[in-house]
């Protein structure tokens, strides 16, 4: 059995993009810079906010952090994105998500610039990605792929079942799959699908994303199957300090021995995601430089 580490492969996005990064800041004179708003006091979103800007930190990006109220109208927020869209010296924005309630969450990203939409989210880079086109793709699922690319796992004609359906994750990974060039025949399960075990059973590729906690035992993996856990979940467990461990969406410690290849929670798809913002602010920062040229 293969263990698919995130760690090995962002260490390798990273040290190209610290290369990158020095050659666009000697050739433009300034840094990818991305802004990332925060609204209210949510735990998991502000460690993940800490995170991105360490990573900016890192690499010599620019940051600007916008901590907002909990109960900031979506007015003010609004307002506040249609600034960042028009400031030349950002190149990305990032809402980071769930909003309180009361926010609408797809007006808000339909308000960004899909050209600044670092998260991939606007409807316009959606649909690029499904037609094949050039965009900016949701970081997670591209974190899948460069994983998939760094430990040479062929996906062309293979049977990828993907088990979740999010707009962030289980459709744009179902889209990348299909493409021309990963050529993998992709079904996408969800709580509604009937026979669930029967077909998972049939995965060569097994990309699991429903945010269950050991949801995929044994009994649902083929033999050398290839299993991909996106779910990070938190466990009581009184042994530990915190009270509780962090788990995936597949049985690890049951189906290690059945599997090729698996990535371990923590220390899998999770630190890709970040990696995968930090490419995709890369990227803005030089379209919009080469725009600013023309």
């Amino acid at each position: 059995m293969q263990l698919l580490t995130g760690k090995e492969v962002s260490d390798a996005v990273f040290e190209d993009l610290e290369k990158q990064t020095s050659q666009f800041i000697a050739k433009h004179g300034f840094a990818p810079t991305l802004a990332v708003i925060l609204v209210g006091n949510d735990p998991a979103s502000q460690s993940y906010v800490k995170s991105k800007k360490k990573a900016c930190i890192s690499l010599g990006f620019g940051h600007r952090d916008y901590e907002l109220a909990e109960d900031t109208t979506q007015e003010v927020l609004l307002d506040l994105v249609k600034e960042l869209n028009a400031d030349a010296t950002v190149h990305g924005i990032l809402v980071q998500l769930p909003l309180p309630k009361g926010l609408d969450e797809n007006l808000i990203i339909e308000s960004i610039d899909s050209k600044k939409d670092v998260d991939g989210f606007h409807p316009i880079n959606v649909g690029k990605l499904l037609i094949g086109l050039p965009c900016f793709v949701s970081c997670t699922p591209k974190g899948v792929l460069e994983m998939l690319d760094f430990y040479h796992i062929e996906t062309k004609g293979k049977h990828a079942v993907i088990i979740g359906r999010s707009n962030i994750v289980g459709k744009p990974m179902a889209a990348l799959l299909i493409q021309k060039g990963r050529d993998a025949t992709v079904t996408i399960c969800h709580s509604k699908t009937e026979n669930l075990k029967e077909i998972v059973n049939t995965a060569d590729i097994i990309i699991a994303a429903m945010g269950k906690p050991l949801f995929i035992t044994p009994d649902m993996v083929k033999k050398g199957a290839i299993i991909i856990d996106v779910g990070i979940n938190r466990v009581e467990d009184p042994t530990r300090k915190r009270g509780y461990r962090l788990v995936g969406d597949v049985d690890f410690e049951q189906v290690k021995d059945i599997c090729s290849a698996i990535t371990p929670v923590p220390g899998g798809v999770g630190v890709m995601t970040i990696a995968m913002l930090m490419k995709n602010t890369l990227q803005a920062a030089i379209q919009l430089a080469h725009e600013d040229t023309k």
